[in-house]
């Protein structure tokens, strides 16, 4: 880095972020740091556009905890639009800011969609209740948590205190992951998705924040069910289940499940800077074995970034290697893509 302590006494660095070039804020740094820190800072970066490269992974993971899929994912064609996407599945241009909170292209400065980049096309579901089964109990098995029965009974137009009745066919909500980009409150985040004020509180009691303040890298889901499709989007979510349903069940679908509930804390680790952290769950991930190729292509993404940032060049490499053999379609553009790791994954593409 040029500039020594010039770079530091501005308080922001700006700097090429890894997967998208340009200058962007990087880290806050309140006074002069010692050498060790340098170093440390030097390897940071804001990796929060590497959240919409697992959508794809999420979704189709995610989708066999109900009837009907949550979710779909859409592979960007040349001339596309995000605008156009949202017109062609939901029927409404102004969907448009769904598309960007749920894939985090509002992260990075802003991030265009680009052809053959993977995104996750958001939409509520349906659930058959089973015999015995509560609002809170349905919303433990399908929103992750017991408390959200307030919310999916609300959602019904039902009282959470009143079981539904054995058979009901329930919309279940899609839980957007919105991710913080700076500080934030519950109000402040609902008012970006609601239009009444109820759901500022619902908002936070639904998350646990109990009033305090969101910062940077923090993760809030946001239930949403106005997420009408149109007849090509339901035809895309039906054939999306389809897919998933044909990859086998059993060991294999809870293994794919598990790695759709961590998926967002590995992205949040990285993002978070906590490389060690995110290589550790990540090879625990690929432990389980019977994920989809998606994940997989996904979650050696993410390993290859984390080694990367800890000059693990070795490790990196085979991550990349694997990356790649995983999803051959991904490109590294020399352009928006870090040296650093264009010369892993070069090593990665050298004949051995």
């Amino acid at each position: 880095m040029s500039g020594g302590s010039t770079a530091y006494a501005a308080h922001v660095r700006f700097g090429r972020d890894w997967w998208n070039g340009p200058a962007n804020p990087i880290v806050c740094v309140r006074s002069a740091p010692d050498p060790a820190t340098i170093g440390a800072v030097k390897r940071m970066r804001a990796s929060a556009c590497l959240t919409r490269l697992a959508a794809a992974a999420i979704c189709l993971a995610g989708s066999s905890l109900t009837l009907d899929a949550a979710a779909f994912t859409h592979v960007v064609k040349k001339n596309e639009t995000l605008a156009g996407i949202a017109e062609r599945y939901y029927g409404r241009i102004n969907y448009e800011r769904i598309l960007v909170y749920a894939n985090a292209l509002d992260a990075c400065g802003g991030s265009p969609i680009v052809p053959g980049m993977r995104l996750e096309i958001p939409a509520a579901s349906h659930r058959r209740v089973l015999a015995g089964e509560t609002w809170q109990t349905l919303a433990r098995d399908l929103l992750g948590d017991a408390k959200r029965g307030e919310v999916l009974a609300k959602s019904n137009d039902a009282k959470p205190w009143v079981p539904p009745d054995d058979g009901a066919d329930i919309v279940v909500p899609y839980n957007l992951r919105f991710i913080i980009q700076q500080r934030e409150t519950a109000p402040s985040v609902a008012k970006r998705f609601f239009a009444d004020q109820e759901s500022a509180w619902m908002l936070d009691r639904y998350n646990g924040i109990d009033g305090k303040a969101l910062h940077r890298g923090d993760v809030v889901l946001v239930p949403l069910t106005d997420l009408p499709l149109t007849k090509e989007g339901e035809q895309a979510a039906r054939d999306a289940e389809a897919a998933v349903r044909s990859e086998g069940g059993g060991s294999a679908r809870a293994a794919q499940r598990k790695v759709a509930g961590e998926l967002p804390l590995l992205l949040s680790e990285l993002r978070g800077g906590h490389y060690l952290e995110a290589t550790v769950r990540g090879n625990r991930l690929l432990a389980l074995g019977d994920l989809t190729v998606p994940q997989v292509a996904d979650i050696h993404r993410v390993l290859t970034e984390a080694y990367v940032a800890l000059d693990a060049t070795g490790l990196a490499a085979s991550s990349c290697q694997k990356w790649l053999e995983a999803d051959p379609k991904a490109e590294l553009d020399p352009v928006t893509t870090s040296p650093k790791i264009l010369a892993a994954c070069k090593v990665a593409d050298t004949p051995k």
